[in-house]
C-alpha cells in the first residue's frame, strides 16, 4: 500500500463512520484494478453486526420523519442528485472502469443509467398512484393507497456497481422508506460515491447508509429484524437463502439472480443485424452480465455456417485490454478465481465434445499479462450440454444447431434460468408466437439480449431461477418498496353493514 491509497470508512448517518472492525489491519480488505492486477484502489473494512446495529438506528429514526416528507419534496432531491452525477460523469466512469475493467464507453453509459433513474423516479414523487373504488353502498368512497415499509437492506452486485444500486434506492427513497446498501467487495467504489452523491443532493441524515463487507454481512442484514425489506442481486445459491430467511420472517424480498440467455437466429433473419447483436450480446462488458447472450441458436439454413464461420472471425478482431485504453471492445474478467471459472467451463465443453469455433484462452502478453483477460469465445454444442444450459460470466459463447422453428423454442427454454431471450426473424408472425412461447421476463425481437431501459413500461425482471417474480425499473419496481393501504370513508352519517345492508 502506497502512502495515498485511500481507506474507505462506511457511511452512516450522512457521516464517515470508522468500522469497529478497524481496530485490527487484519480486517480490511483490497480492491485492485482487474485490468492491472498491481493498481491497489482502495482498503476497506469488513463491517460488524456492531456497525450494522449503529446503520439500523440511525435509519430508524431517520424513517419516522422521512417517510412523512411530501414526495415531491423528495423527489427534489434524486432531481439534483441526477445533476451532480451529469456534472461528475466522466470522473465517475472512469472510477467504474477501473473497478470492473468494462470499456469506457460502457462506463459512460452506466452512469446515465444512474442519471436516468434518478430522473424516472423523480418523476414518480408527482404519482405515486393508488386506486378509487366504487362501495357497495350510498355515501362511501374506497381509496387504497402506496405506503413505506420501512428500512430497506439493498445488496448489490460487482458488474453493474452504480446503475444496479440506483435501481434499488432510487424507489426505495422516493416511496418514502431509507435504505442501508451493501456494495459487493468486487466493486466497492462506485456504491459509495452513489450514497455519497445522494447526501451532497441534501438527503437527510440516515436515509442513506452504506456498509462495506462480504456475505456474511449480507445475511446478517437479511436476517435483522428491523431490515423489512431486502433487495439482493447476485447467484440463485445465494438469492435462495435470503429468500428463506425474508419467508421465515415474513419480509418483503425482491430477486435477482442468474441468468441464460440466448438468440434464437430463423432462416429468415437480417444477417448483418444478427451478426452486430451477437458480438454486443454476447461479448459486451466481457460477458459478465445477467443478461449477456450466452447462446446462439441458430437454424440451419444455407447460410447458417458461413455465418457462424464470420462471426468467428469477427469475433478474433474484437480489442481486448484496458477498459481505459481508446478502441477497446472487451475489458478483464473481474478476477483471477472468476477467470479461472470460466475456463474450466470451457475445457468441460471441450471434454464433452465442443466444437471450438475461436478462442478458449487466457490471454497472455505484453497487453495482457497485467490483468485477468479472456479471448472472445465460442463453442459449438449440442442442446443439453453443460454450456448450453448454465450460466457462465464470461466471453464465451454457446452455438447450438436447430432444424425449425419449435426446435429452436424449446431449446431456448431449456434452462433454469428465465430472464432474457430474442429472437431475430423477418417474419411478423414467428415473432409474436415467440414472444408469446419463450420462457423469460424480458424477450427482444430483432435485437440482442442486452439493452434494458428506463422507463414506465420498461421492467427488468425474470422467470423461473432468475428471480421471485419481482421487477427492478419502471412503475413495477415501487411494488417492492411499497405496502398498500385502503381506506374507507363513509359519509352516510349512518351505520352501514357492508354485504348485509
Amino acid at each position: 500500500m502506497t502512502e495515498t491509497t485511500k481507506i474507505y470508512q462506511n457511511i452512516i448517518g450522512n457521516l464517515e463512520a470508522s468500522s469497529s472492525s478497524l481496530e485490527s489491519n487484519t480486517q480490511l480488505f483490497e480492491k485492485y484494478n482487474p485490468a492491472n492486477k498491481n493498481e491497489l484502489l482502495g482498503k476497506f473494512p469488513q463491517s460488524t453486526q456492531e456497525d450494522l446495529e449503529k446503520a439500523v438506528l440511525v435509519a430508524k429514526k431517520a424513517f419516522e420523519s422521512w417517510r412523512f416528507t411530501p414526495a415531491p419534496q423528495r423527489a427534489e432531491i434524486l432531481y439534483k442528485a441526477a445533476q451532480i452525477t451529469i456534472q461528475q460523469k466522466q470522473i465517475l466512469a472512469e472510477t467504474l472502469t477501473k473497478e470492473t475493467g468494462k470499456p469506457i464507453v460502457e462506463a459512460l453509459g452506466e452512469i446515465q443509467e444512474v442519471i436516468d433513474t434518478y430522473l424516472f423516479f423523480a418523476g414518480e414523487g408527482r404519482r405515486l398512484y393508488g386506486m378509487t373504488g366504487q362501495s357497495e353502498l350510498p355515501n362511501k368512497s374506497i381509496i387504497t393507497i402506496r405506503q413505506p415499509i420501512g428500512i430497506c437492506g439493498l445488496i448489490s452486485a460487482w458488474n453493474f456497481p452504480a446503475a444496479v444500486p440506483s435501481w434499488k434506492v432510487a424507489p426505495a427513497l422516493i416511496s418514502g422508506n431509507v435504505v442501508i446498501l451493501k456494495p459487493s467487495r468486487e466493486a466497492p467504489i462506485s456504491g459509495y460515491l452513489l450514497i455519497e452523491n445522494l447526501i451532497k443532493a441534501g438527503l437527510p441524515e440516515g436515509c442513506a447508509n452504506l456498509l462495506f463487507g462480504d456475505g456474511a454481512l449480507g445475511q446478517a442484514i437479511s436476517e435483522h429484524p428491523e431490515i423489512k425489506v431486502i433487495s439482493i442481486t447476485g447467484s440463485v445459491e445465494v438469492g435462495k437463502k435470503v429468500y428463506e430467511t425474508c419467508g421465515k420472517m415474513l419480509k418483503k424480498c425482491a430477486l435477482e439472480l442468474g441468468g441464460k440467455n440466448a438468440i434464437t437466429a430463423l432462416k429468415d433473419a437480417n444477417q448483418e443485424l444478427l451478426l452486430e447483436g451477437v458480438l454486443w450480446g454476447a461479448f459486451g462488458t466481457a460477458g459478465q452480465r445477467c443478461t449477456s447472450t450466452s447462446r446462439l441458436i441458430i437454424q440451419k439454413s444455407d447460410w447458417s455456417n458461413s455465418f457462424i464461420a464470420k462471426l468467428a472471425e469477427s469475433a478474433k478482431k474484437l480489442k481486448v485490454g484496458n477498459g481505459l485504453n481508446k478502441g477497446i471492445q472487451v475489458g478483464p474478467l473481474i478476477s483471477e478465481s472468476h477467470r479461472k471459472s470460466v475456463h474450466r467451463f470451457v475445457e468441460r465443453a471441450l471434454a464433452e465434445g465442443g466444437e471450438l469455433i475461436c478462442g478458449g484462452n487466457i490471454l497472455k502478453g505484453e497487453n495482457h499479462d497485467q490483468g485477468f483477460f479472456y479471448q472472445p469465445t465460442i463453442i459449438k454444442v449440442k442442446a443439453n450440454s453443460e454450456l448450453s444450459t448454465q450460466e457462465v460470466f464470461g466471453p464465451v459463447l454457446a452455438v447450438i444447431e436447430v432444424e425449425d422453428f419449435e426446435e429452436a423454442i424449446k431449446v431456448a427454454n431449456n434452462t433454469e434460468f428465465g430472464l432474457s431471450l430474442s429472437i431475430y426473424t423477418n417474419d411478423v408472425n414467428r415473432a409474436m408466437q415467440a414472444s408469446n412461447q419463450l420462457e423469460s421476463g424480458i424477450v427482444y425481437i430483432n435485437a440482442p439480449t442486452i439493452g434494458a431501459e428506463c422507463g414506465g413500461a420498461a421492467a427488468f425482471g425474470g422467470w423461473k431461477n432468475t428471480g421471485n417474480g419481482t421487477r427492478e425499473g419502471g412503475i413495477l419496481a415501487l411494488d417492492t418498496y411499497t405496502q398498500y393501504k385502503t381506506i374507507y370513508i363513509d359519509y352516510s352519517q349512518k351505520l352501514q353493514r357492508a354485504q348485509i345492508d
